[in-house]
């Protein structure tokens, strides 16, 4: 009986399409690899998760002139350095972790899903990971996108209590260490796992998720000292309520990329649009009416970085 179901299972029109998408997906892999037609360096847009990234990859994808997954694919960039195989020591990948078998897999997995063109990659991982992107790519561009750490902190905590979503077992497997974040109300870390995490598995959330921030943006700007200029593109996130359209034009004649009108009147609309699946439109300093008494509890900690990013603590 067993063998008769898994006999059917083989005929079934969803699993069918899905083993011949597969099969199709191989076979462009295998050709990339044996003939490997020319591919420009990607595009990455990266940031500290709940930074605006998302908005930011939703507006730049929405140009003809960019090829991207409509997802993250952490999958696949833990395929080729993952916590597990590496003492579970985080999500970063250094320059050292780079190869040319690396260059190569990356080139031909976007080749087989995407197809010939420039890659547009968001994915929450790479924040950690800009030593080796600019050593795998080292024509690729950079767009980091910064937020005003007390908002980006407050918006990390409501992303966390909402673990379905942003949990890491799913995409990474089961922690070595046991975690009893708040008192053990998060038994998992989300969004990403930041170097020294084992310190904060008995941490408040907000202490965890000011440390994410801290770690993904020092971690950015020290890494912007190893790239070239015209490499890196920095946007703020608070722009999009009051220049939503210069910054992006701006950052499309960085890339020497057109920027026509109905990109131009994507972004004009931008302040108006839910941005994700947290909390709805953007709002600047939502901290103050959701999360104000946790976001006090670690302003000393982060003003250092607040005001190395241009804001003004008081």
């Amino acid at each position: 009986m067993r063998a008769a179901k898994k006999l059917l299972k083989l005929f079934d029109r969803q699993i069918l399409a899905k083993n011949l998408r597969e099969l199709y997906f191989q076979a462009r892999n295998h050709y990339w690899l044996l003939l490997q037609p020319e591919m420009p360096d990607p595009v990455f847009i990266l940031g500290c998760s709940r930074a605006g990234t998302t908005v930011t990859f939703e507006t730049m994808r929405a140009s003809p002139h960019f090829r991207s997954f409509p997802y993250e694919i952490p999958q696949f960039w833990h395929s080729l350095r993952a916590p597990r195989d590496h003492g579970w020591d985080a999500d970063i990948a250094t320059a050292e972790d780079a190869s040319e078998a690396h260059r190569r897999k990356a080139f031909a997995y976007f080749y087989a899903h995407l197809g010939q063109g420039r890659v547009l990659d968001k994915t929450c991982i790479n924040i950690l990971r800009l030593p080796y992107l600019y050593a795998l790519f080292p024509q690729a561009r950079f767009i980091y996108i910064q937020r005003d750490g007390r908002d980006n902190i407050s918006s990390l905590m409501d992303g966390w209590k909402q673990q379905a979503h942003f949990a890491l077992e799913r995409l990474i497997g089961k922690l070595p260490a046991k975690v009893e974040i708040e008192g053990g109300r998060f038994k998992d870390w989300c969004f990403f796992l930041p170097p020294g995490w084992r310190a904060y598995n008995r941490a408040s959330l907000e202490e965890v998720c000011a440390y994410q921030w801290m770690t993904a943006n020092r971690m950015a700007l020290d890494a912007k000292q190893l790239i070239p200029e015209q490499q890196w593109i920095q946007l703020r996130y608070e722009d999009i309520f009051c220049r939503p359209v210069e910054m992006f034009q701006a950052a499309f004649e960085r890339l020497g990329l057109p920027f026509d009108e109905p990109l131009r009147a994507r972004c004009a609309s931008l302040s108006e649009r839910p941005t994700s699946i947290v909390n709805g439109p953007p709002k600047q300093q939502k901290w103050r009416s959701q999360n104000r008494q946790a976001i006090e509890n670690v302003l000393a900690t982060i003003s250092p970085m607040l005001i190395e990013l241009g804001y003004d603590p008081d």
